[in-house]
């Protein structure tokens, strides 16, 4: 009786190493000739977006409406760093610029507290135009 759980524990280790891959040491890749090398394009960044907080700056300027936009900056809990309404305006003005526009028209930027997934929120909108130049 004592003979069946030391075969079964023999059995068990043999089975384990059966499944073990031997060790492959990693190799340095090859060193590349300078020479040959095609220098790395330039990530595209987006074109900078003109922030515009009163309607009457547009006034001699024909414009666009490309819709509403909206950026945030997001306090998960009270632990972390207070959110910045720079950050949410930034946001807002790189979000613009995927719609193509060249100008925001900000409406309002605010700081909310205990919205959905954020402690606090800092929140800014606006509308992206596209405005002509003179």
């Amino acid at each position: 009786m004592r003979a069946l759980p030391l075969c079964l524990l023999a059995l068990s280790l043999t089975g384990c190493s059966l499944l073990h891959k031997p060790y492959k040491p990693i190799t340095a890749p090859e060193a590349r000739p300078t020479t040959t090398e095609t220098p790395a394009r330039p990530v595209a960044r987006p074109a900078p977006v003109k922030l515009y907080t009163d309607t009457t700056e547009l006034l001699s300027n024909p414009f666009r409406d490309l819709g509403e936009v909206s950026g945030e900056d997001c306090q998960t809990n009270r632990q972390d760093s207070p959110p910045n309404i720079n950050t949410a305006r930034k946001r807002m003005q790189i979000r613009a610029s995927y719609l193509k526009a060249n100008a925001v028209l900000l409406h309002k930027c605010e700081i909310v507290n205990e919205s959905k997934g954020c402690y606090r929120q800092a929140i800014c909108q606006g509308t992206a135009l596209k405005v002509s130049g003179k």
